[in-house]
């Protein structure tokens, strides 16, 4: 049996008049969908820190503060079948992170160089997140999930 690919996603929200979360597509990429920031853990990295590594890699938002683990998911890779398991965390950003942004990721990974347009968007969602990200939304506050009737 193979063993998963260990992963992190991030609940980044911001709270003004209503809560948000943070999302971003790719740019040139719509078939890729809105996602929040995630990506694998190396070798020998806490989940925290690979979870605050990855809002960085992909967002570029260094102030973020982590408020902790949500879930952990073991779902095979949508694309290719391969198992993975996905711890999800939620984070907060101040008020005034600003509202939209494009970051070009940077650090040698294998996304170096593609560009992210991020923004925030009102809770609940309007829209599904590629690859069922939302599901884990209703731990931060059973309003933000998904309307399942």
């Amino acid at each position: 049996m193979t063993a998963p690919r260990i992963r992190v996603a991030a609940y980044i929200t911001r709270h003004r008049t209503l809560p948000e979360l943070l999302v971003f597509g790719h740019v040139g990429v719509p078939e890729a969908g809105t996602q929040v920031p995630a990506g694998g853990v190396e070798s020998g990295e806490a989940l925290q820190d690979a979870v605050l590594r990855e809002t960085v890699e992909e967002t570029g938002l260094r102030t973020a503060t982590l408020l902790g683990p949500l879930a952990v998911e073991d779902r095979p890779h949508p694309d290719t079948g391969l198992p993975r398991r996905t711890t999800f965390f939620h984070l907060t950003v101040p008020p005034d992170t600003p509202d939209a942004w494009r970051h070009r990721v940077a650090g040698g990974g294998e996304d170096e160089g593609m560009q992210f347009d991020c923004r925030f968007v009102p809770l609940p969602l309007d829209a599904p997140l590629a690859d069922d990200q939302d599901i884990w939304l209703a731990r931060i506050d059973p309003v933000y999930g998904r309307d399942c009737s």
